[in-house]
Formats: structure tokens, sequence, C-alpha cells
């Protein structure tokens, strides 16, 4: 059965120079999608993907993440919007990475696409009325 699960990599000093998405290619037959990434030489990294492939093969290149030191996260939760909270101040429109929300110059409103959403948290810190929360 295939599958297809984003995840976010973290990755310790120690292993952001290594060709460890690559070994997920060519060793169990995944294929990504990098939906964002933050790895600079000689600190943390972090990495959001998309991986595909069969559930076996899947399961196999977890556990060589896990094995090789990665912390991994599921995104299995997602970010909402309080509706009633949300004043469409438009800080998160700037700060957004993904480009999940848009100012609407005629209305003045904030549209928020959650399928654009990468559920990086950026927009939890920065939304002043909190509007913005995690859904599990």
């Amino acid at each position: 059965m295939a599958v297809a699960k984003k995840i976010v990599l973290r990755f310790p000093r120690r292993l952001v120079d290594q060709p460890i998405v690559s070994r997920l290619v060519k060793e169990y037959n995944l294929d990504f999608n990098i939906l964002k990434a933050s790895i600079t030489p000689d600190e943390e990294g972090l990495m959001v993907l998309e991986l595909r492939g069969e559930q076996a093969d899947y399961d196999r290149g977890i556990r060589y993440l896990t094995k090789t030191g990665l912390r991994i996260q599921s995104l299995s939760q997602g970010v909402i919007r309080n509706e009633e909270r949300c004043t469409h101040c438009g800080a998160c429109v700037t700060i957004c990475p993904a480009g999940a929300f848009e100012l609407d110059l005629v209305t003045r409103r904030v549209a928020f696409d959650d399928e654009k959403c990468l559920v990086c948290g950026i927009c939890l810190m920065a939304c002043p009325p909190r509007a913005m929360e995690l859904h599990f």
C-alpha cells in the first residue's frame, strides 16, 4: 500500500553534512518533496518534507532516520485560525514562509489557506491576538 506523509526532520550539528535524504531514495525506494529547509553547516538543521512510497519502505526509512540520530515529528497536527480571535491585523502575512496567508486589498481581511500551511508554527508566535492555534 502506498503512503504519503509529511514529517519534520531535525538534524543535529554532526549530521547536517550527511547525504541522508538521498539514501532514502536510493536504499528505501522513497520519493520526497522538500517543503521547507533550513540547514546551516556546523549548526542544527530543520527540514519539512513529504515522503512517498510503499508502507514497508516508508517504515524502513523512518527506522533508518531514527537510528541515524535525527529527531522526527509527524505533521499529523495542523494549524487552524480561531475566527473569533482574528483581528485581520496582517502580522501573519509577512512572516509565513509558505505564503498561507493573503491580504485582500479591497476588504483588508486576511485569508488563511491551510493547504499551503507547513505547520512551522511561526504564525502562532507572531499573532498578537493569538488567533492561530495548533490542532492535533
